[in-house]
Order: C-alpha cells, then structure tokens, then sequence
C-alpha cells in the first residue's frame, strides 16, 4: 500500500490542491500513512479522528438529524464527514471513513460494514463496503479504498 499516500500526493501536488482526513474507524490510521510519505507536508493540511459520534456533529459539522436519522455507520455521515473536514481544514479535498471494524455490531451493523467518502470541488464518490477479516484488516483495507477512490477522483478530473 505504500505507493498509494505516494500517488496520492503526487497528483495533489501536481494539480495545487491539499488534503485533510476524517477518521473514525481508522483511527488515524489514514493520517498516518499520508504523513509517512517525506514531503507530505506539502499537500497535506490535516486531520481529524472522530471516534465518537457527537464529535462527528460538534466538530466535522454532521447535521444531527442526518445521524438520528441514519445513523454514524452510513454513506450519509461519511459524505457529511468528507465535506466537513474539508471546510473545517480548508482544503481542496476531504476523505473520511466510518464503519464498523468490529468485533461487535454497532447500529445494528456488522463489522466490516464500511463507508467511504470523498468531497473535492465538484463532489465525489461515496463507497459502501463489506470487507472480510478482522479488526486490522478491516482497517487496513478500509484505509487503501479511501486512498483508491481519492486516487480516481484525481484522474477523473484531469491530475494525472
């Protein structure tokens, strides 16, 4: 996975646009990976680890009706969560995830249930994943499909 953050911040740097992460079931795993690339610093502004979910709605800016209504482990809130740390960062590009990474269910979700999202300039996609494995997996491979869908959003828009 490590020439993903690699890309990632190949093509941020290429286009003039920076980064910030919200996290919640990868705990900052995300964060890690990018800043772990020498020259982060560059396209990376920073991130935010969500873990609860009242700081979904106090700090990212999660509408709190959003998250009675469909819970935290939704494409909703991880959409809300991309577009919300992008604002609150103040850079081009927000990516989030929430889920359930387990070993317990939570709003009646099982683990491994997954969301993705990335908010750019013109939108982005939302992700809705079933990952296999344990706790770390889960997080791992959580982590690679939020770097992989930033990276498409990229070239989509012409940052090759």
């Amino acid at each position: 996975m490590n020439a993903l953050p690699e890309r990632v911040h190949d093509l941020l740097r290429e286009g003039g646009s920076t980064l910030a992460t919200a996290e919640s079931l990868t705990g900052g795993r995300l964060a890690a990976l990018l800043t772990a690339v020498p020259g982060a610093s560059a396209t990376y502004r920073g991130g935010v680890v969500a873990y609860a979910s009242d700081v979904k709605t106090s700090v990212l800016g999660v509408p709190q009706d959003l998250v009675d209504r469909v819970g935290v482990v939704s494409a909703e809130c991880a959409a809300a969560m991309a577009e919300g740390v992008r604002r609150l960062i103040g850079a081009t590009y927000g990516v989030a995830t929430t889920g359930v990474a387990g070993p317990a269910e939570q709003e009646g979700k099982a683990p491994g249930t997954v969301f993705v999202a990335v908010a750019g300039p013109g939108g982005g996609p939302t992700l809705a994943l079933e990952l296999p494995g344990g706790r770390d997996q889960v997080v791992d491979r959580t982590c690679e499909e939020a770097l992989s869908a930033l990276l498409s959003l990229l070239a989509s828009t012409g940052l090759r």
